[in-house]
């Protein structure tokens, strides 16, 4: 008998299809490349330069072989094929094995970097630290830290699954290009940029992060290493200044917040490609909405003081050189958010409604605590407590546990955008922005809805789409990203990813709309 006879023709295929050949052969090479690096953290001599380079390049290759087998063998189209029947992105077994393999990555990286092999007060470095000694002498001069590490690694993953995510989504025109822009942001001015400053003597600088993400962008020990590089340093502040409080809110305002979450952060480049097969985990429940318009707020709120407390300790013990001081910064910090807030609600009060009482409690949280500050803070400490442990604590929980290792460690259990949903002052604030003044929303077509659910299933930040579709509402949640995943998925072209125009319809912009639907 035949055995094409006994294949169900059904195109809901119930029957798990094996991996052809060519992917077996990229898994293999992956799997290679990661032995080696698990050779090195145990201690095996592999002082050779060229293992470190046959690691990085037999994952990489492995990455792109699967992916070009995996995907380039089907019709361009819609791909999340069995996502809730693995293992892998659907909390099963792997996924939690996964988890737990990340989350112990992190809290080693983050606060025991010495079973890395992080040589401690001078001592070389060993094992996984070690091996990569080499590719950080020709970059920057010196030895490798966890950070170089961690960066080394961040970067080949958004590089080789960034490919693999634009094969997988090779018929939408926007993910191919919010792909590659992630990916050079990600190489270039994260990655390859920082390191060669700090070759040339010049102060770490991230360019593609920026305050609040970038925390301790107003610490004096970064303001002082931009004041004493001259030009290039001063440039590095005023630029860095320039993005918070100008060039930001331009973009926001005709793009949406999705010029950075989408296009350029490194948070979102990692979650959107290393992340993308978990975004279906994102919950779409009702109350984890409400818990993350609190929680971000809070961080937020949090991010805020904290900065404000560290400019104010700057000014303390640098007043005779500032120009202004700190009771001037404290007052003049209180007028400013107070006016703008204002501002905010009068004009926008009906239409933000519940989130008027976010912004409310935020700002009263604020002003008082610019209040306490300027009250009861000395030389070196904020409201009585050292202003260094502050910012380490900072550090530790924001930086470090909820960034890290809940914000990726969980990317198999809570899906790709925790951290982005419920921590990220970036995107509280861009969210803000966006829901306040951006020309940017996704447009719906409610009478092409056929209550597919793929758009609420894939949205990684936890919106439950199709209510909106099936309404015909336009979708301006602040906590959007615009993604455009929604609108990849759609087998109807029902959603758009738009902008509005001088005479208030709405239309596609050039390069920025939807194109999944023809």
């Amino acid at each position: 008998m035949n055995m094409d006879e006994n294949k169900n023709l059904s195109i809901t295929q119930p029957n798990h299809s094996n991996i052809s050949l060519l992917q077996k052969i990229g898994l293999t090479l992956v799997g290679a490349g990661f032995l080696i690096f698990i050779l090195a953290i145990i201690g095996v001599n592999l002082e050779v330069p060229i293992f470190l380079g046959v690691a990085l390049l037999s994952i990489t290759v492995g990455i792109v072989v699967y992916a070009r087998a995996a995907y380039l063998s089907k019709p361009e189209g819609i791909k999340n094929d069995a996502n809730w029947f693995s293992s892998l992105t659907n909390r099963g077994v792997l996924g939690w094995i996964l988890g737990i393999i990340l989350t112990g990555f992190y809290i080693l990286l983050y606060w025991y970097p010495q079973y890395l092999g992080l040589g401690k007060e001078g001592a070389e470095n060993t094992g996984l630290i070690a091996f990569f000694d080499p590719l950080s002498q020709f970059f920057k001069g010196e030895s490798a830290s966890e950070w170089f590490v961690y960066g080394t690694f961040y970067t080949l993953f958004i590089l080789a699954l960034g490919y693999k995510f634009i094969l997988k989504y090779r018929h939408n025109k926007y993910q191919i290009l919010r792909t590659i822009s992630v990916m050079f942001f990600q190489l270039g001015f994260a990655y390859l940029l920082p390191e060669l400053l700090m070759k040339l003597k010049y102060p770490y600088y991230n360019f593609v992060n920026m305050w609040p993400l970038n925390y301790y962008f107003f610490d004096e020990w970064s303001i002082q290493g931009f004041l004493t590089n001259g030009s290039f340093g001063m440039f590095m502040l005023v630029s860095g200044i320039a993005m918070i409080f100008i060039i930001s809110p331009i973009l926001t305002y005709f793009y949406g917040k999705r010029w950075y979450c989408s296009w350029v952060c490194g948070c979102g480049g990692l979650a959107e490609t290393a992340g993308d097969p978990f975004r279906q985990l994102s919950s779409k429940k009702m109350s984890v909405w409400k818990f993350e318009r609190w929680s971000i707020h809070i961080v937020l709120v949090f991010s805020v003081v904290m900065t404000i407390g560290v400019i104010y300790s700057y000014l303390t013990n640098n007043a005779a050189t500032s120009f202004l001081t700190r009771d001037q910064f404290a007052w003049g910090s209180i007028i400013f958010i107070v006016l703008v807030t204002a501002v905010v609600l009068f004009f926008k009060g009906k239409e933000l409604k519940k989130e008027s009482k976010f912004i409310i409690t935020s700002v009263v949280a604020v002003v008082v605590a610019i209040v306490m500050i300027n009250l009861f803070s000395g030389n070196n400490n904020i409201v009585f407590i050292e202003s260094y442990k502050l910012r380490e604590w900072y550090g530790f929980g924001i930086g470090s546990a909820f960034s890290g290792v809940i914000g990726v460690g969980f990317y198999p259990l809570l899906g790709n955008r925790v951290w982005c949903r419920f921590g990220c002052p970036m995107a509280a604030i861009l969210g803000l922005q966006q829901r306040l003044f951006s020309k940017f929303r996704i447009t719906t077509n409610g009478g092409q809805c056929i209550s597919c659910g793929n758009c609420s299933t894939y949205c990684e930040m936890g919106i439950d789409v199709r209510s909106y579709a099936q309404k015909g509402e336009n979708i301006v949640r602040a906590s959007c990203v615009g993604c455009g995943i929604c609108s990849a998925v759609c087998p109807r072209g029902v959603l758009n990813l738009e902008v509005k125009e001088q005479n208030g319809r709405f239309g596609k912009a050039e390069l920025l709309g939807n194109d999944s639907f023809k």
